[in-house]
Order: C-alpha cells, then sequence, then structure tokens
C-alpha cells in the first residue's frame, strides 16, 4: 500500500502558539493560492500573507500567515478554506439558477 500523503503540512520554524507559520499545500497552484490569499487578507486579524510556488516542479504552494495578538494562524487558515468553499458555493448557486432560468443570449456558430 501507498502512504497518503497529508493535504496541509506546517514547515519548520513555527512559532510556538502558530501565530506566525508557512504552510505548505499539496496538489494547488496559483488559482487556489491567490484566493485564499485574498480571503485571509480580508480577516483583520491578519497581520500578513503571501504565497508562492517554490518551482514549476514542485506540484504545491507555500503559504505565510503571521497573526496579530498571537492569534493562531491555522484557525485563521481553517477559517478562511472554509469562507472560500462558501463563496464558491454561492457563486455556484447563482450561476445555476440563472442558467435554468433560460435567459441569456445564444448565438449559433457558423460553419
Amino acid at each position: 500500500m501507498t502512504e497518503s500523503m497529508p493535504k496541509i503540512k506546517i514547515m519548520k520554524g513555527a512559532t510556538p502558539d502558530l501565530s506566525a507559520a508557512t504552510y505548505q499545500i499539496f496538489d494547488e497552484s496559483h488559482t487556489i493560492g491567490n484566493a485564499l490569499r485574498w480571503m485571509l487578507m480580508k480577516n483583520p486579524k491578519v497581520e500578513f500573507c503571501g504565497y508562492s510556488v517554490p518551482h514549476p516542479s514542485e506540484n504545491l504552494i507555500q503559504l505565510r500567515i503571521q497573526m496579530y495578538d498571537e492569534l493562531s494562524s491555522l484557525t485563521a487558515l481553517l477559517d478562511a478554506l472554509g469562507n472560500l468553499d462558501s463563496l464558491c458555493e454561492t457563486v455556484d448557486d447563482a450561476y445555476r439558477t440563472s442558467l435554468a432560468s433560460g435567459d441569456y443570449e445564444r448565438w449559433a456558430e457558423k460553419s
């Protein structure tokens, strides 16, 4: 059997209270990195957040989060992931509702 790889890993150098930490998120790219950074920066308790793709051949992103008042960056990350999931569900619901209404422009491609 193959060992399963964790989706998120906390890198060495994190503060003991996780108020500042760098996370590796596997099998992800700029698409979620930028959206997650945006969602984290909306949180007023987040002092800094940035992400990078270490090398194009590595299938991961690194996300650095620093918090004010020694709050947990892991809690902020989990909240941001939940908020991003809710946002995606809202957009998906609105799209499907609009599509089901049939009230959109149609065009036929000419050969």
